[in-house]
């Protein structure tokens, strides 16, 4: 079986109110808790309007998560290409690579928020060809090339990069959502998917034809994608209990549709939840429903029930959210990390397999058993102590303790 990689998408969403310093200290703080617990990468967003996205730049962020961290791999989820000139991207995300040891994923997209769009002075029409344009030059510029090139937005002259990423080849990643062009690129290029829609039961119903949609790209294209490089998002908060699990998501997760995706961002067709028990039936439970609010098994459950949906990915994302307080979520990923991930890539198979064989092969351990006892009672001062030591919580670790109400006492 092919082992799932495990991630975390911190966008952030974290709600209006509490210090942005020790937001920021405490963002931290959880990508270094989630590179100790073993997961595979951290990515984090770029956004510049609407009050709870406040990393305005990823990359200065995963620097900084860098110093922190050993082997975590770190994302730019997104950086957002059409605000940028391409050159500028390119030697921050090279230089990132540096810094963090060779450990920068180079994820981009074509700007989540319209009011980014606007205040950059960008009509959104222009924003997913100009990512396009975008990517094209940072590839040729990481691979060493040197460029001269005018387009409608950025001019280069002979520009070339004075440090190429230390990987050999750094990771690419685009955004997608429903739409395809996020796996259109993704195709084009012959690079790695991070598909965001998959928040959404639209989204995630969708991840088959969206699959196919990358690969009729890279047909045309000439290259290849790899389901490996393929990352899926999903939404969860894991406790000991399913109830527990709720009581402790309902009020942020309240907080969270009301005042932000539907007070804020006023996506269409959404409307707000009466109360905090709605919002945790219709978020995780009722019908359509999408994220994962209970224990590892029921998080077990849905992450296998995405892959058979989606033919197959490499890497399971879990959206960072304010749901619970921040003892409850640094829980929550822990208990993933204990208990999710080794069930999914089959950590526990053999040693389940070591435990029932010694259990249920009791008459392999019987002469070892003998071997013991032998020694003991050909031994006149040890048999005399077996008389007040026939306690069957002797030596518990060991499969050769004799069964001690069965033996004789010794010859007086």
């Amino acid at each position: 079986m092919s082992r799932l990689g495990f991630g975390a998408f911190l966008a952030p969403h974290h709600p209006i109110g509490e210090h942005p310093m020790l937001q920021f200290r405490r963002d931290i703080a959880l990508v270094e808790h989630l590179d100790n617990l073993g997961y595979d990468e951290f990515w984090c967003g770029e956004h510049h309007s609407s009050g709870w996205e406040m990393i305005a730049s990823p990359e200065m962020f995963l620097a900084a998560a860098a110093e922190r961290t050993k082997r975590i791999k770190l994302g730019t989820g997104v950086v957002s290409l059409p605000y940028h000139h391409p050159f500028n991207v390119a030697q921050r995300l090279v230089q990132l690579d540096w810094m963090s040891g060779g450990r920068a994923i180079f994820g981009s997209g074509p700007g989540a928020l319209a009011s980014d769009a606007h205040a950059l002075g960008i009509d959104p029409m222009l924003l997913r060809d100009r990512q396009d344009e975008a990517i094209g030059i940072i590839r040729r510029l990481m691979k060493g090339e040197r460029i001269t090139y005018k387009g409608e937005w950025f001019e280069l002259n002979d520009a070339a990069l004075q440090l190429l990423p230390l990987q050999e080849e750094m990771p690419f990643a685009v955004a997608s959502q429903i739409s395809p062009s996020g796996m259109t690129l993704a195709g084009k290029y012959g690079i790695g998917i991070i598909s965001i829609g998959s928040l959404s039961s639209e989204g995630l119903n969708a991840l088959p034809t969206q699959w196919s949609f990358a690969e009729d790209a890279a047909k045309k294209a000439g290259t290849t994608v790899d389901r490996k490089n393929w990352r899926v998002l999903l939404s969860w908060h894991i406790a000991e209990t399913r109830e527990k699990a709720k009581e402790q998501a309902r009020d942020g997760l309240l907080r969270h549709h009301n005042e932000y995706v539907y007070g804020t961002l006023q996506r269409p067709g959404l409307k707000p939840f009466a109360d905090r028990d709605e919002a945790v039936e219709k978020t995780a439970f009722g019908p359509g429903a999408v994220a994962t609010i209970g224990t590892p098994d029921d998080l077990i459950a849905r992450i296998k029930q995405v892959l058979d949906l989606s033919g197959g990915f490499g890497t399971v994302v879990g959206f960072v959210h304010d749901w619970a307080n921040p003892e409850n979520t640094m829980r929550s990923w822990d208990m993933v990390a204990r208990y999710v991930v080794p069930e999914i890539n089959g950590y526990m198979r053999k040693l389940r397999e070591s435990r029932e064989f010694v259990a249920t092969n009791r008459e392999y351990f019987d002469r070892a058993k003998q071997a013991v006892m032998a020694k003991i009672t050909e031994n006149a001062a040890a048999a005399e102590a077996l008389k007040v030591t026939k306690s069957p919580m002797l030596a518990a670790s060991g499969s050769n303790v004799p069964d001690f109400a069965q033996v004789k006492p010794a010859a007086e």
